[in-house]
C-alpha cells in the first residue's frame, strides 16, 4: 500500500487562482460575496424548536467533521436537528424559529449564504461555528461579523482568537465548542497491520496530516527529524507518514518524499474510508503530533479515544484535552507564524517551534517501554472522554434557551 494512489487534482481556474496572493485573494472573494448575502435579522431572534446545522456533511474536513458529530450528540441530547449540505443545499423545509448553526468559516460563509434558500435567515438566530489555528485572525474575517448572532470557536484557542476580532461593544457572543469526538468515538474496521504492508514486530509510529492544511503548520518535518534522531535506521521502528491530498502541493509532496527516503519510513497517500484511517490509526504504538499550531487536532483526539498514546507539541488547541499526564507534552518555544503557501497569515500571529530532540527522547521512551505506551494510552482515553463529550454540547443548547433531555 505504498505507491500514491490517484488523487483528485486542482481545476485550471482554481489553479490560477491560487497565483494571486493568498490575503488579497480571500478579501476580493469575501467582499464580492458578502454584496450579494443575505443579512440576519438584528436584534438576535429567540430560538425555538430545534437546530439546524448547515455544513460539509459529505466532506473529509475538520469542520465537516465537526458537523456530522455535533448533529450526533444533539440526537444524544433529544434536540430536533435539521440538516442542509453546502454541497448540495436542496430546500429541505425547516420550521419557523429554529436557528441555523453554520459551519463555515467567514471568508466563504456569506458565498455559502447565497446559497441557501431564499428566506432562510429570516427570523432566525445564526451562528458561526469557526476553526482556526493561530492565536489572532486574519483581517479578512471581519466580513462574517455581519452575518452572525453568535460564534462557537472550534477550541478554546479559536474562541480566543475570534474574540481579537470583535469590535468594542459588540453583541456578538464567542464561546468555544469543541468537536465532540467522545460522543461519536472512532470505530476501526477489521484492517490489520498485514493489510497496510506493515510489520507485525516494529514498533510503528504514526503522523498523518493534510498538504492542504499547510505543511509548515502540521510540520511533517519535524515529525522526520524526530523520528531519525530518536532511532537512526533501525528497521524495528517504523515511521508512517500518512498524508492526504499529496496531489494539491506537488513540490512540498516532492520534499518530503525526498526527506523521508530511509528505510524505516513509509508513506501512505490512499485516500482511505474513516474506518479504514481509524484502523491504521489503532495499529501504531505511538502517534506524534510536532504541529506548530491546531485549531483542534481531530487526529491526536481519535488516537486518545483508541487508546494510543500521543507525543505532541504542548501548545495551542490540542491542550483543551490534554496535559502532561495524558500525553508526552513537546517543549517549544513561539516564534512567528510564517507560510509560505499562504494558508495561514494573521498580522502578529505566532506558532510554536517544537523542540526535536525532546520529542526524540520521548519516542524512545515509550518504543523501549510497552507498559508506559499502555498506561499512557489509557490515560489518553480517559482524558479525552471526559474532555471531549456532550457537557459543551449540552450547555451551548441551554444557553440557546432549549430543551434537553435528562
Amino acid at each position: 500500500m505504498n505507491a500514491p494512489s490517484p488523487q483528485k487534482t486542482l481545476s485550471l481556474p482554481h489553479r490560477l487562482w491560487r497565483l494571486l496572493p493568498a490575503e488579497p485573494r480571500r478579501r476580493l472573494f469575501a467582499a464580492l460575496t458578502a454584496m450579494l448575502a443575505p443579512r440576519p435579522d438584528r436584534p438576535a431572534p429567540p430560538a425555538r424548536g430545534g437546530i439546524a446545522i448547515i455544513g460539509e456533511f459529505t466532506r473529509a474536513s475538520g469542520l465537516g467533521e465537526s458537523a456530522r458529530l455535533i448533529r450526533s450528540a444533539l440526537a444524544e441530547l433529544g434536540v430536533t436537528t435539521w440538516t442542509i449540505d453546502i454541497d448540495a443545499p436542496g430546500t429541505t423545509a425547516i420550521p419557523a424559529g429554529v436557528p441555523l448553526l453554520i459551519h463555515v468559516n467567514p471568508p466563504l460563509l456569506p458565498y455559502v449564504l447565497t446559497r441557501l434558500p431564499r428566506g432562510l435567515l429570516r427570523g432566525r438566530r445564526v451562528i458561526g461555528h469557526w476553526a482556526w489555528e493561530l492565536p489572532t485572525v486574519p483581517p479578512a474575517w471581519r466580513v462574517g461579523l455581519r452575518f452572525v448572532h453568535e460564534i462557537w470557536g472550534i477550541s478554546n484557542f479559536t474562541a480566543d482568537a475570534i474574540r481579537t476580532l470583535l469590535p468594542a461593544g459588540s453583541d456578538i457572543a464567542v464561546h468555544a465548542m469543541p468537536i465532540p469526538v467522545a460522543v461519536a468515538p472512532p470505530r476501526p474496521s477489521a484492517l490489520t497491520r498485514a493489510d497496510f504492508g506493515l510489520p507485525a514486530d516494529a514498533v510503528i509510529v504514526l503522523t498523518s496530516f493534510n498538504l492542504a492544511s499547510s505543511r509548515v503548520r502540521k510540520n511533517p518535518d519535524g515529525a522526520i527529524a524526530a523520528f531519525r534522531a530518536a532511532f537512526g535506521d533501525r528497521v524495528d521502528r517504523l515511521l508512517v507518514l500518512k498524508i492526504g491530498n499529496p496531489g494539491h502541493f506537488p513540490e512540498d509532496f516532492a520534499e518530503i518524499s525526498a526527506a523521508a527516503a530511509a528505510r524505516n519510513i513509509r508513506l501512505l497517500t490512499e485516500t482511505m474510508p474513516a474506518a479504514d484511517a481509524h484502523a491504521l490509526t489503532a495499529c501504531a504504538d505511538i502517534v506524534l503530533s510536532l504541529h506548530r499550531s491546531e485549531g483542534f487536532g481531530l487526529v491526536p483526539a481519535e488516537a486518545m479515544l483508541l487508546g494510543v498514546p500521543v507525543v505532541a507539541t504542548g501548545w495551542s488547541a490540542n491542550l483543551d484535552f490534554m496535559d502532561a499526564e495524558s500525553a508526552a507534552l513537546v517543549p517549544y518555544t513561539l516564534i512567528p507564524a510564517r507560510d509560505p503557501r499562504g494558508v495561514f497569515e494573521a498580522p502578529g500571529a505566532v506558532w510554536a517551534e517544537p523542540d526535536i530532540a525532546a520529542a526524540a527522547a520521548a519516542l524512545r521512551g515509550l518504543a523501549d517501554d510497552p507498559a508506559e505506551r499502555a498506561a499512557l494510552g489509557q490515560r489518553g482515553r480517559a482524558m479525552a472522554q471526559a474532555r471531549l463529550g456532550l457537557a459543551p454540547v449540552r450547555e451551548a443548547v441551554t444557553r440557546l434557551g432549549l430543551k434537553v433531555a435528562a
